[in-house]
């Protein structure tokens, strides 16, 4: 059966892989490349050369050695041009060449040695894209963000899968659990709710399947933070039991005052005011033991007086105490300024604070004061696309019963304006 006529088009020959295989006289890999090329199976290729299957597939697997005659009868039906393979046909040639040509067949039917896919740089290198990632959060809309964060975490949890039991296994489990937790912040970002939960319980998962107990209550307290946030608060309050379970009674002060601080809003959330009051005072005593030593991996900052004071002004905008809720806050702006779009979650919560003061004086300028702040909020959340921002306005809107000031109706239009 000759192929003669059927050869490939002239561009075929120069695609990187034909070209690499012409050049080392890689006869499996141009088989190969011909039968894909066509569209054939192996059965395909071995009636075109004239071979059994099964022999056409030893040499595909390098199996199957090839005398020089065999690779000119082979290449002939296949019509591939004798020159690219810098020989002619039988009786024209050099002796010298048959035996260079012998070498180099032999040397491309040798199998190629496989690369190790994962090494002491796979977790590293996996954890340093998810850090630059996490860097672009800061300015960048989650949606633009998302996609790439979803295909990086699908081939590092791909590349995990094929460990088995290599040693790197435990490393590169860690460094799927930090890139899925950020896929679930950024989805929580969006107000995607189910792909959010999904990804933080993947986070954990992968967490321990690595052995690490303090990744695992971070991600466990994240998830516990986003269920609280999502209005299930004795969801959260099980999350922080079973993050508390995960870091032991000794451990450094910034995981406990964490916690406890999530656990006092998810009491917060629930109207239980001592309780409350009792995980702030735990989260308290806990900073004050430790007070700025540096904390363990993977927080990367200590959990300090102003993130505590932080914490106590959300659980205090959730009591309905705006007097507490507003020093809280201002004794919490001694940290370092967020970025935008949680800058503008705070300011709703600063906004909300400020509302239930005017409501509670009846003060119509202190109404006016909490709405600006609102539609400030809510600019920033539209111009980073962040649908966490614009749920939170929306809450915040709901919440108001008053009049109709001019402050709320520019608010109002503005809220509308995001949702068209």
């Amino acid at each position: 059966m000759d192929q003669t006529e059927q050869s490939p088009p002239p561009a075929f020959w120069s695609t990187p892989a034909v070209a690499a295989a012409l050049a080392s006289c890689d006869i499996p890999t141009l088989l190969d490349e011909v039968r894909r090329a066509r569209g054939w199976t192996q059965a395909d290729l071995a009636t075109a050369v004239g071979y059994s299957q099964s022999w056409v597939s030893k040499v595909l697997r390098r199996t199957q050695p090839l005398t020089l005659d065999q690779v000119r009868e082979i290449v002939r039906r296949l019509g591939i041009p004798l020159q690219l393979l810098r020989f002619g046909d039988g009786g024209g040639d050099d002796p010298t060449d048959r035996r260079e040509f012998g070498k180099a067949v032999a040397l491309a039917m040798l199998p190629i040695p496989a690369r190790a896919e994962t090494d002491e740089t796979t977790a590293p290198t996996l954890t340093a894209i998810t850090g630059s990632q996490r860097r672009l959060d800061a300015t960048t809309p989650a949606r633009e963000l998302a996609r790439g964060v979803v295909a990086h975490v699908e081939m590092a949890d791909q590349r995990y899968s094929r460990t088995g039991r290599s040693p790197f296994a435990t490393d590169i489990a860690a460094a799927v659990s930090e890139a899925a937790g950020f896929a679930a912040w950024l989805h929580a970002d969006m107000h995607d709710i189910g792909t959010a939960r999904t990804y933080y319980r993947m986070a954990v998962d992968r967490a321990r399947r690595a052995g690490h107990d303090l990744l695992s209550a971070y991600m466990l307290g994240s998830l516990a933070a986003f269920e609280i946030d999502a209005d299930d608060p004795d969801l959260g309050l099980a999350l922080v039991a079973e993050a508390r379970k995960q870091i032991g009674p000794r451990a450094h002060s910034t995981p406990r005052a964490w916690l406890s601080s999530i656990e006092a809003l998810a009491h917060a959330s629930m109207q239980r005011e001592d309780s409350s009051t009792e995980a702030l005072l735990a989260a308290d005593q806990a900073v004050g033991k430790n007070g700025m030593s540096a904390p363990p991996w993977p927080w990367v900052f200590p959990f300090d007086d102003a993130k505590l004071a932080g914490y106590r002004a959300l659980v205090s905008v959730r009591l309905n105490q705006p007097s507490p809720a507003l020093a809280a806050f201002a004794e919490s702006l001694t940290s370092a300024q967020p970025a935008p779009k949680q800058r503008a979650a705070v300011m709703l919560e600063v906004a909300t604070a400020v509302r239930q003061g005017g409501e509670l004086d009846h003060d119509a300028s202190q109404v006016d004061e909490a709405f600006r702040l609102g539609c400030d909020a809510l600019k920033i959340g539209a111009t980073y696309s962040s649908e966490r921002v614009i749920q939170r306005a929306r809450r915040f809107r709901r919440d108001y019963r008053g009049p109709q000031t001019a402050k709320v109706r520019e608010f109002d239009r503005y809220l509308r304006s995001t949702l068209i």
